[in-house]
């Protein structure tokens, strides 16, 4: 272990970072091993990390002397943050500032951030297409995200900025599943439209960082976008009614409806995915599947990734 590379990970239990842990640690060839960082070294995820060979540490992402000292000895950091957890852009950006900086001062070698874009360049504040959110957003966790993209680049920082796409598993626990209409039938509701939606299993993310630390300085100073598949949300529809053997209509709402479904943030996510219908030729062209499938040969599409994880899916 003491001649590997150290790659510290943020949010080691979480999606994202769990995947980036698990590709390290499986592959017994690896230059790297895994600083896994978590809020709660005690929790089960945590001890599961620690079981596979991970060295498990205690970080509070919102101290900056606790990111610094995380980082400290690590060739590289891959760095993610939780929007989700608080619904705050600004407390986001004050917790990438500090990583940025917590990076810089102990001479990280090379750290992926995982980021999104700033809607704000495509969809201006005063843009009456689209409500703007807290008087200064349009789609806030990808704002805060794409804003603060230039907290590692004033910096000079060795970085790889890494766009994400839709998670799968927000099918899993983040409540869009096929759900029940008063018909009895089951029905995806997402205010698509017939554009097609760029989507990956989380756990591919990860699989894709570690593509990206094993290629070295090659994608230094780049920003790589990835996905594992292209869909319309009618095709999803589909793939789960196949998967399933129960039909799922595709049920199209219009953004203001979806935006006003009262669950936490449906605004922003209704303005997510207004971002990802009228713009879906810069996003999905962004996200190249098959400059994914170069980062991870493994990569699952939806069709996959479904078979795999349709138990998981709460459906009633």
């Amino acid at each position: 272990m003491a001649d590997k590379k150290i790659i510290a990970v943020l949010g080691a239990t979480g999606a994202q970072g769990g995947g980036l842990v698990r590709a390290i640690l499986n592959d017994k060839s690896s230059e790297f091993s895994v600083r896994a960082l978590t809020r709660n070294v005690n929790s089960t995820k945590a001890k599961a990390l620690a079981d596979m060979g991970a060295e498990v540490v205690a970080v509070d992402i919102d101290n900056y002397e606790s990111i610094r000292s995380a980082f400290t000895n690590a060739y590289g950091v891959y760095a993610v943050t939780f929007f989700w957890e608080h619904f705050s852009a600004e407390k986001e950006i004050a917790q990438i500032a500090s990583i940025a900086k917590a990076a810089k001062e102990t001479g990280v070698k090379h750290i992926i951030w995982s980021t999104l874009e700033d809607t704000r360049n495509w969809i201006p504040l005063d843009d009456k297409r689209m409500p703007t959110i807290h008087g200064k957003y349009k789609v806030p966790h990808f704002d805060s995200k794409g804003s603060s993209d230039k907290f590692f680049t004033e910096l000079n920082l060795p970085v790889t900025f890494l766009l994400t796409s839709f998670y799968w598993e927000n099918f899993i626990y983040f409540g869009m599943q096929p759900k029940r209409g008063p018909d009895g039938r089951l029905a995806l509701t997402i205010p698509m439209g017939d554009k097609k939606l760029s989507g990956i299993a989380a756990e591919d993310i990860g699989k894709c960082a570690y593509g990206i630390f094993k290629k070295g300085n090659e994608f230094i100073g780049k920003r790589v976008g990835i996905a594992g598949e292209h869909l319309t949300v009618k095709n999803m529809a589909d793939t789960f009614t196949k998967v399933l053997g129960e039909e799922v209509i595709y049920n199209n709402v219009p953004f203001d409806v979806y935006r006003s479904f009262g669950f936490p943030a449906a605004d922003d996510v209704g303005n997510m995915f207004q971002f990802y219908h009228d713009f879906e030729d810069y996003f999905c062209g962004a996200r190249s599947i098959e400059f994914t499938k170069s980062l991870n040969p493994q990569l699952k599409n939806f069709d996959s990734w479904l078979k795999e994880n349709k138990e998981k899916i709460p459906i009633g």
